[in-house]
């Protein structure tokens, strides 16, 4: 039986009804806030078949904690990570050349879902992280998602650096990220069957992550700051490589 969640924030919501209805359960929308974007919400409720509940704000309030919810909130059966074998499948499945984004430990719920929604944004394939020292599939992470968690592919891994030699198996060339290295993310070709790698906030790639790429490549820096956030430098990568495969 899958489990029951909750996502939070009109985008997230509307997305999940759009996209992946026969996982929403229960529309529990803010009794005192209706306007054209909770009406949308409704009728897609309705044209799916999917319950809508009318609360007080207080009770979102409270069920949402420090997310904000904007007056909706979607009850899901929530799929969660996929794992290993899920990856060979997507791989399979595959009609043009893959795309994938590996992040290191990344352990923030705001930067992994930041880089969910521009994943989704780009049409990665499926981003991949370690099961352990790493962030999952949190509400917070749904709702910074902005619906992407539910069309992105999330695959957690139990040995990143062995994912990353099979990958290699696989003819995926992997392009890791370093502030140190000598080429730059511009110079180097992003097009084929691809897997970008990042590290974690702060502490960059593992030293078995970084030894298991083909190339490091870092983003050129003009000003006083050293590194960006990971999920801009995913913004950043992604983009690259997306204009590159175009």
């Amino acid at each position: 039986m899958s489990e029951l969640t909750l996502i939070f924030g009109l985008h997230a919501v509307r997305t999940l009804l759009q996209q992946r209805p026969e996982r929403a359960a229960l529309l529990i929308l803010q009794k005192d806030r209706k306007d054209a974007r909770i009406n949308e919400l409704v009728q897609l409720a309705q044209a799916r078949s999917i319950k809508t509940e009318w609360r007080d704000g207080r009770e979102l309030d409270r069920m949402a904690g420090d997310e904000r919810h904007q007056g909706a909130c979607l009850q899901i059966r929530s799929v969660g990570a996929l794992g290993e074998g899920a990856l060979d499948d997507l791989l399979d499945a595959c009609t043009t050349p893959p795309l994938l984004l590996v992040l290191d430990g990344v352990q923030d719920p705001h930067n992994l879902g930041a880089c969910l929604r521009t994943a989704d944004a780009v049409g990665v394939t499926a981003v991949i992280v370690p099961k352990d020292r790493a962030v999952g599939l949190s509400a917070t992470v749904r709702k910074v998602a902005s619906g992407a968690a539910e069309t992105v592919p999330l695959i957690q891994v139990t040995n990143l650096a062995r994912t990353l030699r099979w990958l290699k198996e696989r003819e995926v060339w992997i392009v890791g990220t370093d502030d140190q290295a000598e080429h730059s993310l511009y110079s180097t070709k992003l097009t084929g069957p691809l897997a970008v790698v990042l590290g974690a906030e702060g502490t960059g790639l593992r030293r078995l992550t970084r030894e298991n790429c083909d190339v490091l490549v870092s983003i050129p820096m003009r000003g006083v700051v050293e590194s960006l956030n990971v999920s801009v430098a995913t913004g950043v990568l992604l983009y690259e490589a997306l204009r590159q495969r175009q």
